[in-house]
Parts: C-alpha cells; structure tokens; sequence
C-alpha cells in the first residue's frame, strides 16, 4: 500500500444529499482522499432504506454510495439542526468550507449565509431542471429524446436506460467543479457558488455527441437503430446454441478479420462490387449494414457459443458476449481484477467493492465502509 498522501488530503466536505448524483460527487472525493462528512435529517434521507435491499432490509444502494463517509443527523426544521450544519461548514479549518448538496432551496443553507460566516466558502447546489424545479435522472432522460431511439427497431413506444446515466455524469461532474473551486481558491482565496443541474449535465452531453447538432443543421433528429452502433458496422449475433455476442468493426482491419473468421470473403466483394460500395469506409459498412449482417449471421447460425469464443479469441474483432450480472460475478473477473477490494460492511455483509476507477501511480484509491446512519455525532 503507498504511504503517496491521497490527492485530496486536508479538504473536508460537508454533504447534505441524497439519491444517486450528489452521494456520488462525495464518494468520488472521498475515494480520493477528502473526509466528507454526510449529514441526513434524523431518521434519514429520502434515500436511507432505497433498494435494492438485504433480506433484512438493509439498502444496498445506501451503503454502496456512502463508503468512506462520516454520517451525522440533524433536525434540519430546527435552529440547533441548521447552526450544526452551518458551522460543519463554516468551521473546518482551512480545508473545509465545503458543502455539497442537492437539498437547496433553505435560507439558512445558502452560499449568500454560509458565505457571510466564511468569506472564501465554496458550495455546490446540484438542481433537476435548469430553471430550479425538480426532476430526476429518468424526467430529463424522457425530455431530451434518448428514449424515443433506445430499444428495439420494431417498437412504436419509447424505451427508458436501466442506468441512470445522467445522475452519474452529473456526479462526477459535480466532483470535477469542486476540485476546481478548490484549486482557484488556493491560488486566489476566493471561493464559489456552483449550480449543477442534471437537465444541463444532459443537454451538455447530447450536444457535445451531435444529437442536438444534427437537428440544428437540418439533419433531423438520429434515427433508432436498435442494437446496430450508429455511424459504423456493429451489432449482435446469436450463435446455435443461444449465446448472443456484441462485435464491432471500428476499422478496416476489424472489418477484414470479421469477414474472414464468417468465411464470407466472395459474398462480400461481389456486395461491395455490386454496390459501388468501399467497405474499408465506415459510412459504406453502415449504410449496407442490412445486407451484410445476414451474411455474418449464418456463420454465427452454425457455431456454438464456445466456438465462437474461441474463433473471435484470435481476431481483431471488437467483440464481448452478452452476459448478466449473475454472469459476470461468477465469472470471477471481480476477484481478478484490482479494481476490487474485499469490503466488510456492516448490516450488508462481505463483499468486493469497487475503488475510483483511475489509477494513481498504479494503484486504485479505496473507501471503507459506509457509516451507521447519525454514527459520526460528535466526532
């Protein structure tokens, strides 16, 4: 284990949060080093007991995101409750002065107060809408028109993603805006009021990837594609015995090894040849995409799972097999990977938990476990 001081030593972060986006921004600092503090109403937030759950009922989903945290409670309705999280923030030495939060909106937690006590307080406000009212990761995902070209091609409705995408992006960015305040603050003394909300996170991202460019130029909105990657040649095979594999073919060479593993080689020149197509080209692969998969498809019709694995083990092919999450943990790839460490969490059990993705000088940062709710009293 290095003894290298964590990037984000010293700092002291006072969260009053709930759900998925600004518990995330807390873990995300607290993996790298800070002490964050969580403060929930008494009995808990919104989110204490979310699923999924333990047979016990204990939540999974709480503990997962509050590794590594002090827990304190307060009566937010009272003035005793509100002056201990005024001066949690205010009077944390020189690396405090840190509030994240999701639960705006109160007088006596705004950085206009909180900034009155401590000049060179930073806060950060994460919001639903752009305008200040509510909404959540599946509210803005619905109005920004991503589920309208999930799912499949057939299907006349609309699709919502299983992974809340938005709060994610929205978290981490929440922890990028903090340590950023932080770095201006230690060259300048000044600190921040930063409002984060999830509908800009979203619109950001569409906009950066095109979805709202295209419209804007005339292109129209992206058409749905189903499980075929748009702009190249991918999608999905189902082998003889029912194991479904993803493969994508980004370049030439892919698509070279793809063709060459399906023993298509004359089929496809004489489509290229035919069509006046190029297919070292990515627009030509997914634009003739329609012919060619069922050309790949037979091969894939006549090979089991295992002799697909086996034939893509030695191809350039992107590829993966579809698998569950039962898959995927009994596999083993949790215990191989060092990314993961044996966590024991109170009321939750034993079990491999994920350290911050990025690796500092080869090694993965960890946070403990999650605290006994309002256990941190005092402290």
């Amino acid at each position: 284990m290095s003894t290298t001081p964590r990037p984000l030593e010293g700092l002291r972060i006072v969260e009053v949060s709930s759900f998925v986006a600004s518990p995330l921004c807390g873990l995300t600092l607290s993996q790298l080093g800070a002490e964050v503090i969580r403060v929930d109403p008494i009995g808990g937030a919104a989110d204490t007991n979310r699923w999924p759950v333990t047979a016990d009922g204990n939540s999974i989903y709480w503990t997962g995101l509050n590794r590594g945290k002090r827990s304190v409670t307060a009566n937010f309705r009272e003035p005793e409750g509100q002056k201990l999280i005024q001066d949690l923030v205010t009077e944390s030495g020189p690396g405090g002065g840190i509030l994240v939060t999701n639960a705006g909106g109160r007088a006596w937690m705004s950085h206009e107060t909180l900034s009155a006590k401590r000049s060179d307080v930073i806060s950060l406000e994460l919001l639903g809408r752009t305008d200040g009212t509510p909404g959540v990761d599946y509210t803005v995902n619905a109005a920004l028109g991503f589920p309208a070209i999930t799912g499949p091609t057939d299907y006349a409705g609309v699709v919502n993603h299983a992974l809340p995408a938005w709060d994610v992006a929205c978290g981490l960015y929440a922890a990028l805006a903090i340590t950023a305040a932080v770095r201006r603050r230690d060259q300048t003394g000044v600190g921040a009021q930063i409002t984060l909300p999830l509908e800009d996170t979203a619109l950001a991202i569409a906009g950066t990837l095109g979805y709202l460019t295209e419209p804007q130029l005339g292109v129209g909105s992206r058409p749905a594609t189903g499980n075929d990657v748009y702009g190249t040649y991918g999608t999905d095979f189902v082998a003889a015995d029912g194991g479904r594999f993803m493969l994508v073919a980004l370049t030439p060479r892919h698509f070279r090894d793809l063709v060459a593993m399906t023993e298509t080689g004359d089929a496809v020149a004489a489509i290229e040849k035919a069509l006046g197509a190029d297919f070292t080209s990515e627009a030509d692969r997914y634009t003739h995409r329609g012919i060619l998969t069922p050309l790949f498809a037979a091969w894939f019709e006549r090979h089991t799972t295992a002799e697909v694995e086996e034939a893509l083990a030695t191809s350039a092919v992107l590829s993966e097999r579809y698998r569950t999450f039962d898959d995927v943990v009994e596999s083993g790839v949790l215990q191989q990977n060092p990314l993961f460490t044996e966590l024991d969490q109170p009321g939750i059990g034993t079990y491999l938990a994920a350290g911050l993705p990025a690796r500092f000088d080869g090694e993965h940062y960890f946070a403990g476990p999650a605290p006994e709710l309002g256990s941190s009293a005092g402290f």
